[in-house]
């Protein structure tokens, strides 16, 4: 009888031995040598014993065991904590260590190390997420504060006046612009150029960050408990003085509350990170508008803005977003203010085309032609720049540039006594017109409504000819 029993437990026990002993190599591993890529497997079988001790707490000799797997747990997040915090130190003495490179090659291959901390040493982890924050903080802070200065410098050497188109004349992209480039006097960079490096520089960083801030310090659930398997002769191995105890029930997290607590962590400690990144970009962004640039360059930099914000969109960055929202809604009126000063110039020219002290020696044809340059030109570019969120927005101010020119156009025609010459001077210029609208090559069903629109007028004229000559 008594060989039969010890045989009836002998495969339990071996299980259960086998579950709780820590094997020496691992404790060899562990106080012995320092943290490497051994330590990963090496991490995963010791939080294997923990788990294990932890579920067969009741059992006698898990209690002297457990002593000796807390002391490997409490040396091993001693030694991971040192380890991480020293590959900070490059990031906290030179901006020049590519931090990309380190995030993708150190932390996020040993990022099994710190999910072992968030279960096993919750104060060590919030130790080092203080330290990381601190030392990208002061990375991103200082490099980008030195880039945005150097575009500064560039900015400076162009400064690009803005021409109103009523005002008579006298007579793949580009890659991102370099730190290094303002350190030669002869370079320039138009505004929109400048503008288009800072935004691609800030893209890149914060996105990168964000998604590694999302991979290495997503929170981590507590440690699975292993289910007990069938209870081992609990006269040898469990303490009669020990009840088992039922746990309270728990309230079930929605899928949607859990992704939306994580995500609201993960932007929490991102802004952290880049909140003095923001500050230069606006500071930045707001030289680049004061004065306000050009016309075209102006929604250029509208338009590169949003190209940028649906690029943040889809790599899910949701606080870069919420910033270049921001940088629109700060743009767009200054375009407003921008194209109704345009329309305003032309209108003054336009009325005072008809007569008075701009007799047609005061307003020459070729001062004209110059205004129809510069209307097909900007017509060109809204069409090529503009995007079905705000077209109608944009062609609505086109439109009424349009409307100024044509009475322009009319009135220059008016000063010529003989009706023959005055139509025959519509139909050039609309002619001229057109030519210059064409060159763009655009299709588009704005660019077709626009030629439409002035053919009509040049037919007109051309019949107008044709009627007086009879």
């Amino acid at each position: 009888m008594r060989l039969k029993s010890r045989q009836k437990i002998e495969r339990p026990l071996s299980q259960l031995l086998q579950e709780l002993c820590v094997p020496p190599d691992l404790a060899t591993t562990i106080l012995d040598t320092n943290v490497s890529e051994s330590w990963i497997p090496a991490i995963a079988a010791l939080e294997e014993k923990l788990i294990a001790l932890e579920a067969r707490s009741r059992v006698r000799a898990s209690k002297d065991l457990s002593e000796a797997a807390e002391a490997l747990r409490i040396a091993a997040s001693g030694k991971i904590r040192g380890y991480f915090l020293g590959l900070l130190q490059p990031i906290r003495t030179s901006i020049s260590t590519n931090m990309h490179v380190l995030q993708t090659s150190v932390f996020l291959k040993y990022r099994p190390l710190f999910a072992f901390l968030q279960r096993h040493a919750p104060s060590v982890t919030q130790e080092f997420q203080h330290a990381y924050i601190a030392a990208a903080r002061l990375y991103y802070e200082t490099g980008f504060r030195r880039y945005a200065r150097s575009l500064g410098y560039l900015r400076a050497r162009t400064v690009e006046k803005s021409t109103l188109i009523g005002t008579l004349p006298s007579d793949e992209g580009p890659g991102v612009t370099l730190a290094y480039m303002a350190d030669d006097a002869k370079n320039k960079e138009p505004p929109e150029a400048a503008f288009r490096s800072l935004l691609l520089v800030l893209l890149d960083n914060a996105t990168a960050e964000y998604a590694f801030l999302s991979s290495f310090f997503r929170q981590e659930p507590n440690p699975p408990r292993k289910p007990s398997t069938r209870r081992v002769s609990g006269i040898i191995f469990e303490d009669p003085e020990e009840q088992s105890e039922s746990g309270g029930d728990s309230i079930p997290i929605s899928p949607n509350s859990a992704a939306k607590e994580e995500r609201a962590y993960i932007d929490g400690l991102w802004k952290q990170i880049m909140e003095p990144r923001w500050n230069t970009a606006r500071l930045e962004t707001a030289s680049a508008l004061e004065p306000a640039p050009p016309l075209i360059p102006l929604l250029t930099m509208i338009r590169l803005n949003e190209n940028v914000y649906l690029e943040a969109e889809r790599r899910g960055c949701g606080p870069l977003e919420t910033f270049l929202l921001g940088q629109r809604l700060t743009m767009w009126p200054l375009f407003q203010k921008d194209m109704g000063v345009q329309v305003d110039s032309l209108k003054k020219l336009a009325e005072n085309a008809v007569g008075g002290y701009l007799s047609r020696s005061g307003i020459k044809d070729s001062a004209v032609q110059v205004i129809i340059n510069r209307y097909a030109s900007l017509f060109i570019a809204c069409v090529r720049l503009s995007s079905e969120g705000d077209e109608t927005m944009l062609f609505s101010n086109v439109l009424r540039l349009r409307q100024e020119l044509a009475k322009l156009i009319i009135n220059q025609s008016k000063k010529i006594k003989d009706s023959a010459q005055s139509s025959t001077y519509l139909s050039t210029t609309y002619e001229l017109l057109l030519s210059r609208l064409s060159a763009g090559n655009v299709v588009h069903p704005r660019a077709q409504s626009e030629a439409s629109h002035w053919r009509e007028l040049e037919e007109e004229a051309r019949r107008r000819i044709g009627a007086t000559r009879r």
